[in-house]
């Protein structure tokens, strides 16, 4: 993977404002935080999602092109304009880095790691399926549903009172480790982030 290849960064979640503040709509917020630290805005693309361009780094040879989505499809279909970004950008699969809630995982934790299962959640099911399981995943925890609680409800509400409190510090935290990731490489972000 030569260091000219452009990363894409998708942040996954569902359209529209009724979802936006979803515990399944983090991977949105780290990516409007991540596009509002390169000083851009959201463009519509025609690959079906909302993008913005930049680069990351040091200035020169260590700079990295980095292109910000976000999916205007819902979750279960994220593949498609994934699919749709990395050949409009010639992204390797390698660089393409999925930000997306994790239930296995206490609220505000975060894994991250390259390849591997979709663990039954429709966003990565849909991007494995167009692309394979060989990218990148930043996973952060959201915790099970209390009692009883349906997954699907608990995903689709808002945080509660008690998780917005810290929820921008661990959305800030969920950049950096992004950032940390495409400029210092997979292993230093995990000793840094991996919780």
């Amino acid at each position: 993977m030569a260091d000219a290849d452009p990363w894409l960064v998708v942040g996954l979640g569902n359209p529209g404002p009724e979802y936006a503040r979803n515990r399944h709509n983090v991977g949105f917020m780290v990516a409007d935080l991540l596009a509002e630290r390169m000083g851009g805005r959201f463009k519509a693309h025609k690959s079906r999602a909302q993008v913005v361009e930049g680069r990351w780094g040091a200035p020169g040879p260590s700079s990295r092109r980095v292109v910000v989505a976000k999916p205007g499809t819902f979750m279960n279909l994220s593949g498609g304009p994934t699919t749709a970004l990395r050949d409009f950008y010639k992204v390797p699969v390698a660089n393409i880095v999925a930000i997306h809630d994790e239930l296995d995982i206490d609220y505000g934790a975060l894994r991250l790691k390259l390849g591997g299962g979709d663990n039954g959640h429709n966003g990565l099911k849909s991007i494995t399926k167009s692309l394979g399981a060989e990218y990148h995943r930043v996973r952060f925890g959201i915790g099970r549903p209390p009692g009883r609680m349906q997954v699907a409800d608990y995903v689709l509400k808002d945080f509660s009172a008690a998780e917005r409190r810290e929820l921008d510090y661990f959305v800030d935290r969920a950049a950096d480790a992004v950032e940390t990731l495409i400029v210092d490489g997979l292993e230093r972000a995990q000793s840094t982030y991996n919780s």
